[in-house]
């Protein structure tokens, strides 16, 4: 049974296995996301997020490390109704900034879902 949302809460969906790969983080990484997805859901950004490079405006990507490994979390924030998590991972390159082609494919395809799945449930959104 889902919780009674709060005032002003959207509420959060999971696209694909993102919410069972962020539950294979350290607790640490975890707490840390779930409080920056919290903030999301009530409309702020919290000061661990900053905004995903590839997919336009309304896409942030969550940045926690912990003991030398780099976690990251990406959601849209795009719709009025909800906030969608569309990827977790852990970085695999220790060598420059860049995010893998494999991840940054992935998080394209959740989005195009998340749009669906949004229109479905909420119809389109006015832009």
């Amino acid at each position: 049974m889902a919780r009674k949302l709060a005032a002003g809460e959207k509420p959060l969906f999971w696209v694909g296995a993102s919410r069972e790969d962020l539950l294979k983080f350290p607790e640490e990484v975890k707490d840390q996301i779930g409080a920056a997805l919290s903030v999301a859901q009530f409309g702020g950004k919290h000061r661990s997020a900053k905004p995903w490079k590839g997919e336009g405006s309304g896409v942030i990507e969550i940045l926690e490390n912990y003991m030398g490994d780099a976690y990251r979390a990406v959601y849209t924030v795009r719709f009025t109704n909800a906030v969608y998590v569309l990827h977790a991972f852990q970085k695999k390159s220790h060598r420059g900034i860049q995010t893998g082609a494999r991840d940054v494919a992935l998080i394209s395809r959740r989005l195009k879902l998340a749009q669906q799945n949004y229109e479905d449930r909420y119809g389109k959104q006015e832009n």
